[in-house]
């Protein structure tokens, strides 16, 4: 009998890519490089003086990109670029540094508040450009992130900027991330705020104001009746609650209706399925809502070049 080969750890390296390395490729392909590194400029260190100098931003841009995507740690980076053997892999702190600069020098946009990250309005400006986005109907619905419980901290104390609600039969604590889409999905305004804010309260800051059509689900009934909507002109597609659409009758106009609403409305699920089942952010990853509100616009706007990707071939 032919005496099998032991197995070791470097016979199971192969050469072909995984998938990671796939997913990478791809959004390198799609991310507006020029344009972020262009918007996040100005809070990056110039170098040029005496001492060491600071990394290319590019370079600093794609690993804080690919450390978003894979929902790495600064060591579990710091790990991945040394099996890489990137050049010069670059410890943690110069990572905090770039998140820090990110956050607290750069300028609000025009128009914008503190929380809207730079990425989503570039992303957004060059999805319309490129003819993408559609601006005569909007939706808008809203999902809750998880924070920890947990007062087991220095402080033993929950995050006070996190509160709890009741959905369903089933209490969670944490915030909220309200978004307004296009028809296909695509984000064009977000709003954080703790998960006990209900879903109308932020309603008029997920619209742009050239909508023809909103769609929401039943949580947004009487969105039309709000003062803060009153000089809009847009039809309001509002959906039926569970317990009165149980009521119509098989085939009727009524339920063909709702059925109608519903195939478009469900399209503003598809960048809360990105962000927490193929980046992961299921839980927050910070205390307070700035930074989570933050991180979150980076990667609806990755997601938005994800769900635009067929549109931009």
């Amino acid at each position: 009998m032919q005496r099998l080969r032991q197995l070791t750890f470097a016979s199971l390296q192969c050469d072909r890519k995984t998938r990671c390395e796939i997913f990478l490729e791809r959004m390198d392909g799609l991310i507006p490089w020029e344009r972020l590194e262009a918007r996040i400029a100005p809070a990056c260190p110039k170098g040029g003086g005496k001492g060491r100098q600071p990394y290319p931003l590019s370079v600093m841009l794609r690993v804080h990109c690919v450390q978003l995507f894979c929902n790495l740690s600064d060591p579990l980076m710091e790990d991945r670029l040394a099996r890489r053997r990137a050049s010069g892999a670059l410890p943690g702190r110069c990572l905090r540094r770039f998140r820090t600069r990110r956050r607290s020098r750069l300028p609000p946009p025009a128009g914008e508040p503190r929380t809207g990250a730079p990425s989503v309005r570039d992303i957004r400006d060059h999805l319309a450009e490129r003819g993408v986005l559609l601006k005569k109907g909007s939706i808008v619905d809203a999902t809750i992130i998880s924070a920890p419980s947990s007062t087991g901290n220095g402080s033993n104390a929950r995050d006070p900027e996190m509160h709890q609600t009741r959905k369903g039969n089933r209490w969670h604590f944490g915030m909220k991330l309200h978004i307004g889409t296009d028809t296909r999905g695509l984000v064009h305004q977000l709003e954080g705020t703790a998960a006990n804010v209900h879903d109308l309260t932020p309603s008029d800051r997920l619209l742009h104001g050239e909508e023809e059509q909103v769609r929401g689900d039943s949580g947004y009934r009487g969105i039309g009746k709000r003062a803060e909507h009153a000089h809009r002109e847009v039809s309001w597609q509002i959906a039926m609650p569970p317990s009165k659409r149980r009521t119509l009758a098989p085939g009727s106009a009524a339920a063909r209706a709702e059925t109608a609403k519903a195939r478009v409305r469900v399209r503003v699920e598809h960048p809360f399925r990105i962000i927490k089942r193929v980046f992961g952010y299921d839980m927050v990853r910070y205390r307070g809502l700035d930074k989570n509100v933050q991180r979150l616009a980076l990667l609806l706007g990755f997601s938005n070049l994800m769900i635009a990707q067929p549109h931009l071939q």
